[in-house]
């Protein structure tokens, strides 16, 4: 798993956890920060290794677009929005990849998707 959404559980009339013992708030909040943590380090961790890598990447504004993993890729310069560009993964920044277009028979990095 590289993407988590984490949230405390808190319980719903009517709904049969509700009626099972609760687990106390402190608790609750300790697990989803540990949880939390876990997944931040599991993404840095992908994205360090996404370095040097070629992806397909579809672009949805100018600068920046999401790979098929759904790691957001920035680009130095503008891409058309809405195109498949193939991109070399040069860097890491917070949790974002860095990009840049390869070369392709067209010469612009585009690729039909």
């Amino acid at each position: 798993l590289t993407w988590l959404h984490v949230f405390p559980y808190s319980p719903r009339p009517g709904t049969p956890s509700a009626r099972l013992p609760q687990v106390h708030g402190s608790h609750i909040r300790s697990r989803a920060a540990r949880l939390r943590a876990a997944g931040g380090a599991r993404v840095e961790h992908y994205l360090r290794a996404q370095v040097g890598t070629a992806h397909r990447v579809l672009m949805e504004s100018p600068f920046v677009g999401r790979t098929g993993q759904f790691a957001q890729v920035d680009f130095p310069q503008a891409q058309t929005r809405g195109r498949i560009v193939a991109t070399r993964i040069t860097g890491v920044a917070g949790h974002r990849l860095i990009g840049c277009p390869l070369s392709d028979a067209d010469g612009d990095g585009a690729v039909m998707a």
